[in-house]
C-alpha cells in the first residue's frame, strides 16, 4: 500500500516550490493530488496545476454529493475562501505514493479518512522574519497587492502552526527551509526513501 505525504507549513515557507521540485526531479516516485479552492487565482497560477479553482456553487454541489474528504474555510478580507479535497478518484493507495500540499487540520482529516499509517507529515519550517520577507516579495509582484490579507494570514498561521497544534496533530519533525531550499528538498527525499523501506 502506498502513502500520502502531506507538505505543510506557513504561507511563504516554500511549500509550492518544494512540492514542484519533488515531483519534477523524480528521485522519489510520487503522484500529485490537486485540491480545490474557491479563492481567486493569483497571477501565473493555472487551473489544475496549483489548485482546481471553482465557484462557490460547485463547492456546494460537492458538499451535497458528500464527495469532500476534508475542507477548510478562511474568512479573508475578501469573504470566505474554501480549500477542500474531493473524492474524485485522484487517490488510490494501491497504485503508489501521493504528494499533497495541506494544513495541520487537513493532515488530521486525512489520517481519519485513510488511516494513520497511510499519511505522513512533511512540515516545512522557516523563521518569522524569513516568512515576512518572502510574503512581501510575493505580494509586491501581484498587479493588485493585498497587503492586508498577507498580514492577516501571517498572524493566523502563527496560531495554526503553533507548537501546541503540531503536538496535538502528532507532528514531531520539521524540515528546515531557512537557508538553501536544495538542502531541504534533499532531506525530504531521503526521509521519503527511508519511510518507504
Amino acid at each position: 500500500m502506498g502513502k500520502i505525504f502531506v507538505i505543510m507549513g506557513r504561507s511563504s515557507c516554500g511549500k509550492d516550490t518544494i512540492y514542484k521540485n519533488l515531483l519534477e526531479r523524480g528521485n522519489v516516485e510520487l503522484n500529485k493530488v490537486i485540491i480545490y479552492t474557491t479563492r481567486p487565482m493569483r497571477e501565473k497560477e493555472v487551473d489544475g496545476v496549483q489548485y482546481y479553482f471553482c465557484s462557490n456553487e460547485r463547492y456546494e454541489k460537492f458538499r451535497e454529493e458528500r464527495k469532500i474528504i476534508e475542507e477548510r474555510t478562511y474568512n479573508t478580507m475578501y469573504g470566505p475562501w474554501h480549500y477542500f479535497t474531493v473524492d474524485d478518484g485522484q487517490i488510490d493507495l494501491e497504485k503508489g505514493n501521493y504528494l499533497i500540499i495541506g494544513t495541520v487540520d487537513m493532515y488530521v482529516s486525512f489520517k481519519e479518512y485513510f488511516g494513520e499509517d497511510s499519511v505522513v507529515p512533511l512540515m516545512i519550517s522557516v523563521e518569522d522574519g524569513g516568512i515576512m520577507q518572502r510574503a512581501m516579495k510575493r505580494e509586491q509582484k501581484q498587479e493588485n497587492p493585498k497587503y492586508d490579507e498577507m498580514c492577516r494570514r501571517f498572524l493566523a498561521d502563527k496560531a495554526d502552526y503553533s507548537d501546541e497544534r503540531l503536538q496535538w496533530a502528532g507532528i514531531g519533525r520539521a524540515f528546515d527551509n531557512n537557508e538553501e531550499i536544495e538542502k531541504c528538498i534533499e532531506d525530504i527525499e531521503s526521509f521519503i526513501t527511508s519511510t518507504e523501506a
